[in-house]
């Protein structure tokens, strides 16, 4: 075994990697990373995709499943570059990956080197938490190990180190991993104070974020929500799922909308708002941001969105811990049962639309596979028929950002590997990365991918109603053939073009034990 005067910057890494449970790498490999890989550990393994956004996501993906950061590594600017979007939806994500970057060698960096980054850290800002390219070859150890730090302490995210060519074969010394706290606690007054007030409601309404399912709060929320009786909606364009959409008391999705949340609202006297910012809009509104009489509390593990929230008692804790905490001061008594919206009932004939496809999965799936979706045209319908009841069995972008989901279900597949992965995706959607699927065959895994084809991008036909545009340009995509491009990634395929022929289709590519793309040509 090697002395620690006698490693190298690549040997101390791989020592730091291997304490922390980064021992998958993805990536898509350049000429200035290929150091980092010299001799490379048995007990690692390297993911390729094949390009730089498709690397990113499905580490995001994987980090998500998996609870642990991620390790990426990308080539020097070009590779950040095409990576920017996923690295800015990974941030929104709050996805702990330390990403390592390539560099060309400092002796020759004054000299503006071929496929060289001139500032390194500054390029993936302000979508990083930390980002560094250390002064020296010994610092490199160092510079990862906070990067793994930062990564993980709430919120998380992403971090990047940028590392010359040359760096790796240098000596180094050992880091010794440490223990960091990585979880907040809130103020124990404040959250005594939200209690009282949640206690006094008379008709307390709860809303669930992102942020409630990576602190893994759903059982402590679903305790919260059935001792005050309090009717539960999800939170704007949340990207997890935070409550069992099959329980009683939940209410359903709110839109990002303000006069639509304070007419949802309406009636409430107490909000509480778990993991989540308050509001998020996607459209202009005015009026007030919750209901006249209302007063709001909301936990978050989120700084940022406490300083910018416009209303509310605002307490920075970990949303497990918070919860716990108001459940500790909150007596168990009887109240009054809420009234909440009734639920759509399922499309089981008819013709091939959206909603017929919906309907048949939420039928033929088991209740915990898990739903990677990126459909943005179908999620109105998703949300009325494609209800999500275990924890952790759904993932969505939280950026808006187009190209996550399909890697994405490739990373969830192999942090999870014994669960059922169905990645949801719109036809547009899916051809932002449409080369993580020979990343699936390459690996076996039993992804079911679903196309929603509509031959269009079919939300944006909504949002130009929002505007008053009824004939928006460059919607209509025509002439793709998904059973082709999945065969041409070594993914199994076949395309439904009736209602007929929807189960039969669905039961094909559920059951499959390989990769398997559905190809389900919707009525728009």
């Amino acid at each position: 075994m090697e002395s620690s005067s006698a490693l190298t910057v690549r040997a101390a890494a791989y020592r730091l990697f291997r304490h922390f449970g980064m021992d998958t790498v993805f990536g898509n490999p350049g000429s200035t990373e290929l150091p980092m890989f010299r001799d490379f550990p048995s007990d690692f393994r390297y993911i390729l995709g094949l390009q730089e956004s498709v690397v990113l996501a499905m580490a995001d993906g994987y980090a998500q499943a998996s609870g642990r950061a991620a390790l990426v590594n990308l080539h020097s600017a070009v590779g950040v570059g095409h990576a920017m979007g996923a690295i800015f939806t990974a941030y929104k994500n709050q996805s702990p990956l330390v990403i390592s970057v390539g560099q060309q060698a400092r002796s020759i960096l004054p000299y503006e080197p071929f496929l060289y980054s001139a500032d390194a850290p500054q390029l993936p800002k302000p979508y990083v938490k930390w980002s560094v390219e250390p002064a020296r070859a010994a610092d490199v150890p160092h510079a990862l190990a906070r990067a793994y730090y930062v990564a993980m302490q709430q919120p998380r995210g992403p971090t990047l180190v940028s590392i010359p060519v040359d760096d790796w074969d240098q000596p180094a010394v050992a880091v010794e991993p440490r223990d960091v706290n990585q979880r907040l606690c809130g103020d124990r007054e404040l959250l005594s104070q939200a209690a009282h007030r949640l206690n006094a409601a008379q008709r307390p309404v709860i809303v669930v974020g992102a942020s409630a399912a990576r602190d893994e709060a759903w059982h402590e929320t679903v305790r919260l929500a059935e001792r005050l009786q309090a009717p539960v909606w999800v939170s704007p364009m949340s990207s997890r799922n935070s409550f069992p959409a099959d329980h009683p008391l939940f209410a359903g999705f709110l839109p990002a909308d303000r006069p639509q949340i304070v007419s949802r609202l309406s009636g409430s006297d107490v909000i509480l708002v778990l993991g989540a910012p308050v509001f998020t809009y996607h459209v202009e509104g005015t009026g007030p941001h919750i209901p006249l009489g209302a007063t709001l509390i909301q936990l978050s593990d989120e700084p940022g969105s406490l300083a910018w929230a416009p209303v509310g008692l605002g307490i920075l804790t970990n949303i497990k811990d918070g919860v716990a905490a108001l459940l500790g001061e909150i007596p168990v008594r009887e109240r009054a049962q809420p009234v909440v919206p009734e639920r759509a009932t399922p499309v089981n004939s008819g013709p091939l639309t959206e909603c017929l496809l919906l309907s048949r999965l939420a039928a033929l799936r088991s209740r915990d596979s898990v739903i990677v979706e990126e459909a943005p045209g179908s999620r109105p319908a998703m949300h009325q028929l494609l209800p999500i009841l275990e924890p952790n069995t759904f993932y969505t972008c939280a950026s808006g950002g187009l190209g996550h989901a399909l890697p994405a279900s490739v990373g969830v597949a192999l942090a999870r590997p014994e669960a059922k992965v169905i990645a949801l995706l719109g036809d547009g959607s899916s051809m932002y990365a449409i080369q993580a699927l020979w990343t699936a065959a390459c690996h076996g895994l039993p992804i079911t991918f679903i196309i929603v084809n509509n031959r269009g991008y079919e939300a944006l036909n909504h949002f130009g109603r929002i505007f008053g545009i009824q004939d928006v340009q460059g919607t209509t995509i025509q002439g793709l053939d998904f059973v082709a491009l999945a065969r041409g990634h070594s993914v199994e395929a076949l395309a439904v073009e009736s209602a007929e022929a929807l189960d039969a289709g669905l039961t094909t590519a559920l059951s499959s034990s390989r990769p398997f793309l559905l190809d389900v040509r919707v009525t728009p």
